[in-house]
């Protein structure tokens, strides 16, 4: 079997540079860095609370409101299988928002420190 595909870059016997650990500690410390970081940061963390408190508000009222819980909607759909179903359709919205998210923002600034470092800036 064969590829179309080029071979990776350093192959073939030319061998790469690594990057140095005093390469990667000033990527690190870099303002670029620390934007991405903080990109990452401020998308992240607030959804992943948010989606553990829904989590557990489901769990909680499964515990306690059971009445509520059991409210039939219509046939045998009641209010606990509708939120149980909603965590799944939570889980594929966070999902394709921080991919969307991360296309947007993330890939590119990370992309250009990758380039800056493979470069030996």
């Amino acid at each position: 079997m064969t590829t179309e595909a080029a071979p990776p870059h350093g192959s073939a016997g030319t061998p790469t540079a690594s990057p140095t650990a005093e390469e990667f500690g000033a990527v690190q410390q870099s303002a670029e860095f620390a934007e991405l970081r903080s990109s990452y940061r401020s998308f992240a963390f607030p959804l992943t609370v948010a989606f553990i408190a829904w989590y557990l508000l489901y769990v909680l009222l499964s515990n306690y409101a059971g009445g509520f819980m059991g409210t039939k909607l219509f046939g045998n759909i009641n209010v606990a299988l509708v939120l149980g179903l909603a965590q799944f359709a939570t889980t594929f919205l966070i999902a394709w928002l921080y991919s969307r998210h991360a296309a947007a923002k993330l890939d590119p600034k990370a992309a250009a420190i990758k380039a800056r470092m493979e470069a030996g800036e």
